[in-house]
């Protein structure tokens, strides 16, 4: 640390009790200045010839008390001062420099005055020592806050900016000066770097180096720097966003953890607006999981809705690098469901809006199946909520049923845990949660547990046996127009459990079909088994004039008991055979 002495005399100032201060001197001392609760006993002659307010004051007043309790630094800033004046030894830092140059300021201690006053001593000072070095800058800065808008008026904050932004834009290479690293440790600072020729390799320092130090300044001046090192351009967006993570991680205990502690909420709410402002705009620059701490805080704070707004745009950029952990917001106080939806539904909708606008379609693809991923496990943990209604859960399924899946296995376990969870749904109810996958893009494990989950009405366990049961891709002999309609890209579209793809017409199921060659004879069998069933079940369906948007349109009372049993029956043994394909495959 950089420091300055003034003065050569031995300190003469005492005390006499708690609030009276003199100088020990043969002379007896002619005015008392009073600064707040002390009175100083001091002389005129080496006051006066440096001070001009003090010049000012004992020529207008018959007293010999002189009272400038409004001094910036109360007493301590006018010892220093007055120090200066009778010549005794002084020593000034970054601690307690702007303290004495404010006092030295208010009490007119110029050139005009006298030659070489304090305060051509304190400019000096800082520009040649305190401004050219990295940490007495931020202390320096650190403590103006304490005397605003003095400091702001001497300009000492703004050179203190200045000079720490030039240093952070500084290329590592040329970094000679000591600076606080405890984030990550380098292969050189850990001892493990290579040598060569005994010669131990020049210490690297990183592109980041300058983050952790300006985690010691307070908000309003910490947004002062950013802004000005931005302004340069040099650094990265994403070094940016490294010190926005160290900042709100120090100042905001309990961020990536989704809850904020402490009981300032106005000073909170300052801290998440702030930080959120000052996010670089490209995609990337901090990660996803950030991002959703800061909008977690920014609802549990009631932040201002259009922090909370521009947050979402930024996630929606790079939803797919979510995870579900991240998702799982509480409800807002007063509410009884667990979590609150509300928030992934807007982050997907901003998505898709912004995937619609994407002329890249390839990039936009894989980004899609990763969101429809991640709904699909969320909304499996999100259906452990037995509070969660079944209108939200579908309408977020439905918001990606377009997106690209290469399989249907996550949201047949969201679904399967959310009928597990509300065992009190409609048939109506359970019926549009089912079709909200694709029994074409069950894996074979899928499959063999689904043909065997009760929870399940009984047309999709059939749909998983139709299909399990065709050799053609989907094409099922005697059906072959079932799956006519279906495509890839919208499984909303494709999926087999709408009931118009039930109601197929008896002409074109009775073409004639063959069976895959290659089957055994005993898969040929189980599907003229199955076949025969499933003739059963749609006759007696057409011939009961069942509409497929009945409650009633997934039960078995449409066929004979003994036809029922016989499907079960039938069921369990495919259901086997699954069960043991998948063991051998294993």
């Amino acid at each position: 640390m950089k420091f300055m002495k003034l003065g050569s005399k031995p300190d003469q100032f005492q005390s006499d009790g708690e609030n009276i201060r003199y100088v020990a001197t043969e002379f007896a001392s002619d005015v008392i200045i009073i600064v707040g609760d002390v009175k100083f006993y001091v002389h005129k002659f080496p006051l006066l010839s440096k001070c001009s307010l003090l010049q000012k004051l004992v020529s207008e007043s018959n007293d010999d008390e002189i009272n400038i309790s409004n001094i910036h630094g109360g007493p301590a800033a006018f010892e220093i001062c007055a120090k200066f004046c009778y010549g005794i030894v002084v020593t000034l830092n970054a601690y307690n420099v702007v303290l004495a140059r404010c006092a030295a300021e208010f009490l007119g201690m110029h050139e005009n005055v006298e030659k070489g006053n304090l305060v051509y001593k304190i400019d000096v000072f800082l520009s040649s020592s305190i401004f050219r070095s990295w940490k007495d800058s931020i202390i320096v800065l650190q403590t103006t806050r304490s005397f605003v808008p003095w400091a702001e008026q001497l300009e000492i904050i703004r050179h203190c900016v200045d000079s720490i932004a030039l240093k952070a834009i500084t290329e590592p290479s040329k970094v000679e000066w000591s600076y606080t690293y405890n984030r990550k440790k380098l292969r050189s600072e850990s001892g493990n770097d290579a040598q060569w020729n005994g010669v131990m390799k020049q210490h690297i320092v990183p592109k980041d180096w300058w983050v952790e130090d300006l985690c010691e300044l307070p908000i309003k001046l910490y947004k002062e720097v950013i802004t000005t090192v931005r302004a340069t351009g040099v650094p990265s967006p994403d070094i940016i966003g490294e010190s926005l993570i160290a900042y709100a991680s120090r100042k905001l205990p309990g961020l990536s953890y989704g809850s904020i502690q402490g009981r300032d909420v106005e000073k909170l709410q300052f801290l998440v607006d702030t930080i959120s402002s000052l996010l670089p705009e490209e995609k990337g620059s901090v990660p996803c999981g950030f991002l959703l701490s800061l909008l977690h805080s920014s609802i549990i704070l009631n932040c201002k809705e259009t922090v909370r707004t521009e947050l979402m745009q930024s996630i929606s950029k790079q939803l797919e690098d979510a995870t579900v952990s991240d998702l799982m917001f509480s409800s807002p106080n007063g509410e009884m469901a667990l979590y609150n939806i509300d928030v992934l539904h807007e982050l997907v909708r901003m998505f898709v809006d912004r995937a619609e606008s994407q002329d890249d379609s390839e990039s936009s693809d894989g980004s899609k199946s990763k969101v429809a991923k991640l709904v699909d496990d969320y909304l499996a943990e999100a259906a452990r909520d037995p509070l969660l209604p079944s209108s939200q859960f579908i309408d977020l399924a439905e918001m990606v049923s377009g997106f690209p899946r290469s399989s249907h296995d996550a949201i047949y376990r969201a679904i399967d845990m959310y009928l597990k969870e509300h065992p009190d749904l409609s048939k109506n109810e359970k019926r549009r949660i089912c079709q909200l996958m694709d029994c074409r893009k069950l894996s074979t494990a899928a499959c063999a547990h689904a043909v065997q989950n009760d929870r399940l009405p009984l047309r999709v366990v059939v749909q998983v046996l139709f299909f399990q049961q065709s050799g053609n891709g989907g094409q099922v002999p005697g059906f072959p127009g079932l799956l006519a309609r279906g495509s890839y890209g919208s499984s909303r579209s494709a999926t087999t459990n709408s009931d118009e793809d039930w109601d197929v017409d008896q002409d074109r199921r009775q073409d004639k079909t063959t069976s895959d060659s290659r089957s055994s004879s005993g898969d040929k069998a189980s599907r003229k088994k199955m076949k025969k069933i499933f003739s059963r079940l749609w006759s007696n369906k057409e011939r009961s004039g069942e509409h497929s948007g009945s409650d009633t349109s997934d039960s078995p009372a449409s066929t004979s008991a003994e036809e029922t049993k016989e499907m079960i029956k039938a069921a369990g043994q495919i259901a086997n055979q699954m069960q043991k394909k998948l063991q051998l495959t294993r």
